[in-house]
């Protein structure tokens, strides 16, 4: 067979998408996991490379089981692509054992030209003992090479600062700091309680919070909202948009993917991630609904030390 040379698969070639590998579990309710990853990049124009790492045994009220994937499986579906299509970000969401963190920490320290997005969802319907060593092992192994940390107020504090003491729950900038010393440059914490129904979203640094979101708080439940957010920001980011930009723009796809929600079964609804397909609402929005972003400037850098 003849030699062929190196397809350009950069995102400026011609007829190019940007490209992100996705580790993640599989949610076969739908609401998150891969399928969130999938449609939620899908809308922002990015392809993606999704890695099985494990598999929920759920539906849309409970998680009623977990299967992780071993560790070499895991290995060989990232390695194996990765020698075949160039990649412009990394999103690791659950991905069941400390063994794949691992086997993922070890991958992404070959690209640390690449930025890494890590979401941590909640895991309260997990084992105790089970959690306690998957977060140390993420805080060890993947937090060192994690350029954007994305997670709710109360699991982000619950992780990250165990031991609080203060008066009132920490703050964005607080969370930052604890993330920082795991070697985490910016941090997007979302789900702080805000005036007149409100919810607010901080993107911070150890030094200050670069940006604050707020919206319109939902009545529903929904499964999926955190993982939509990260997966739609890092498919910004692997799109070249700059963070603060980027951030904003995931905040708005969210809230709108929310506000479009619906309940497939008998338990939580689902972000609607495909809204814009089949939207017949007015083109200037609801703006009850519009976020309001204070983002002043700042330079970011995606390279991993």
């Amino acid at each position: 067979m003849t030699d062929q040379p190196p397809a350009d698969n950069s995102p400026d070639a011609p007829g190019s998408l940007p490209c992100v590998m996705a580790f993640n579990s599989n949610d076969p309710s739908g609401g998150a996991g891969l399928a969130a990853d999938l449609t939620a990049m899908a809308s922002a124009s990015v392809h993606v490379l999704p890695v099985v790492c494990g598999v929920y045994v759920r539906d849309t009220t409970e998680v009623r089981d977990y299967v992780a994937l071993d560790e070499d499986t895991v290995n060989e579906q990232a390695r194996c692509v990765l020698e075949d299509v160039a990649v412009q970000a990394f999103k690791v969401g659950f991905v069941g054992s400390p063994e794949n963190l691992s086997a993922i920490a070890a991958i992404a320290s070959d690209y640390p030209e690449v930025p890494l997005l890590t979401y941590m969802p909640d895991l309260s319907w997990w084992d105790e003992v089970e959690i306690e060593n998957y977060l140390d092992a993420c805080a060890e192994l993947l937090l060192p090479q994690t350029t954007i940390l994305v997670g709710n107020h109360s699991t982000l504090c619950r992780w990250l600062l165990p031991d609080w003491e203060g008066d009132k729950p920490p703050g964005a900038r607080e969370v930052a700091r604890a993330a920082a010393r795991h070697g985490v440059a910016y941090t997007l914490v979302t789900g702080f309680n805000a005036p007149e129904q409100q919810l607010e979203s901080h993107l911070a640094s150890p030094e200050t919070v670069l940006a604050t979101a707020h919206y319109e708080r939902f009545e529903a439940t929904f499964n999926g909202a955190g993982e939509t957010l990260s997966a739609a920001l890092c498919a910004l980011i692997a799109g070249g948009s700059d963070l603060q930009a980027a951030c904003a723009e995931a905040l708005t796809y969210l809230d709108q993917c929310l506000d479009a929600g619906f309940q497939p079964g008998m338990g939580h609804a689902v972000p609607d991630r495909l809204f814009w397909a089949h939207d017949d609402s007015d083109e200037e929005g609801d703006a009850d609904t519009e976020q309001a972003l204070d983002t002043p400037d700042f330079p970011l850098d995606t390279t991993r030390h």
